[in-house]
């Protein structure tokens, strides 16, 4: 019985650690833009609130899309996105990777996320 209460911890705590390993670190936006080559190419979480946004999107054809603003309260960084944009005012969490002169159909957006997972917090 000790073994197996033992074994199931040890599973536990190994569980444990690999979700943590997958997991992003969540970042601020001030944290970024001061220091954007330490973040070029890495993935970060961020959470925050969308104050602009642009895109398309024809239901039927899968053609999606855009880029938006997202304000942490420490700054603001565009996110740009292959799905649906969010709207304004919209309580986001979003995971994705760091880059720097970024283009999006024609339009650059300087320092931004390529968003790779979004989460609704709600209005």
């Amino acid at each position: 019985m000790r073994g197996i209460t033992r074994s199931l911890l040890v599973i536990a705590i190994a569980g444990m650690a690999v979700f943590a390993i997958a997991c992003p670190e969540k970042r601020n936006i001030a944290e970024i833009n001061a220091n954007p080559s330490r973040y070029q190419n890495k993935e970060v979480g961020l959470i925050g609130t969308v104050t602009d946004s642009y895109g398309l999107s024809i239901p039927g054809t899968g053609i999606s899309g855009g880029a938006y603003r997202l304000d942490d309260g420490t700054g603001s960084i565009w996110v740009i996105t292959e799905s649906a944009v969010p709207s304004r005012g919209s309580r986001i969490g979003i995971r994705g990777k760091v880059g720097t002169g970024i283009n999006y159909k024609g339009k650059n957006y300087g320092l931004g996320i390529y968003e790779k997972e979004r989460r609704y917090k709600g209005r």
